[in-house]
């Protein structure tokens, strides 16, 4: 990998991960990891360009059919794609169906730019994950392949100590807090090939007291409530949390700063 390459553009392809939930700014919107990456590289380039079509709840067939096209007549410089974690979680999924997907977006996009960026997703801890961990996994073996096959990088966030911390997970337990967004921003940049701002990334954060019995007995009532429950009624009746939503930022314009 180039140290400290030019890079002038960046599109991210993927889901609410990539649109950057629940890196909260205070109107209403999300930063997220590539936001704060797309920061960086501005930051270091003059006239950078960005554009994040990333949808949150979308599942791998729709990011290769509503998003992969778009991103291959954009031809930026470096493109990232991470998909097909949603279509795992789904209780009913078709590896296949996601192996071929996801070869079919990679064979589209690695000749559209200089640097095709992949990840294996990061996963917090706890019998969810337990369930879902052999599809995961499977997932990013043919991230691997892929990557080996095509010229792109991975980040490995799975692989990461720091990010199974629960406290860098949101009370929804599916999406990252800020300072997780961070660490990912810091990952990708470091395989990106830039001096490291934070090499400290994958350390884990310093330990604390967990929470006592009763106040995890609230917070799991809550969290099935607002979220587990809602999750599942969408899940039986087809919905998703992105129907009808635009891509985040659909054209690849200069990088500005979030509003406030």
């Amino acid at each position: 990998m180039e140290k400290n390459p030019t890079h002038t553009s960046l599109v991210a392809l993927g889901d609410s991960f990539t649109e950057g939930m629940s890196d909260l700014l205070p109107n209403g919107s999300y930063r997220g990891w590539a936001d704060v990456l797309a920061g960086r590289m501005a930051a270091v380039t003059p006239g950078f360009r960005y554009a994040n079509l990333a949808v949150r709840g979308k599942l791998i067939q729709q990011i290769v059919e509503e998003q992969v096209d778009v991103a291959v007549a954009m031809r930026p410089d470096v493109i990232t794609l991470v998909g097909g974690l949603n279509d795992t979680l789904r209780p009913k999924c078709d590896m296949g169906r996601v192996r071929a997907l996801l070869t079919e977006a990679v064979e589209r996009l690695a000749p559209a730019c200089e640097q095709l960026v992949l990840m294996r997703s990061p996963g917090r801890q706890g019998p969810v994950l337990a369930r879902f961990r052999p599809r995961m996994e499977e997932l990013f073996e043919c991230v691997d392949g892929l990557a080996e096959k095509h010229g792109a990088i991975v980040v490995d966030l799975y692989g990461a100590p720091s990010l199974g911390d629960p406290r860098l997970w949101d009370v929804d337990r599916l999406h990252l807090t800020a300072e997780g967004h961070r660490r990912v921003a810091e990952a990708v940049w470091q395989t990106l090939g830039y001096d490291p701002e934070d090499t400290e990334w994958r350390t884990p954060m310093p330990a604390t007291l967990p929470p006592g019995w009763a106040a995890r007995r609230v917070a799991d009532a809550r969290f099935a409530r607002q979220y587990l429950l809602p999750w599942i009624g969408r899940r039986l009746t087809g919905r998703s949390s992105g129907d009808g939503l635009p891509a985040k930022r659909p054209d690849l314009l200069p990088y500005e700063g979030p509003a406030a």
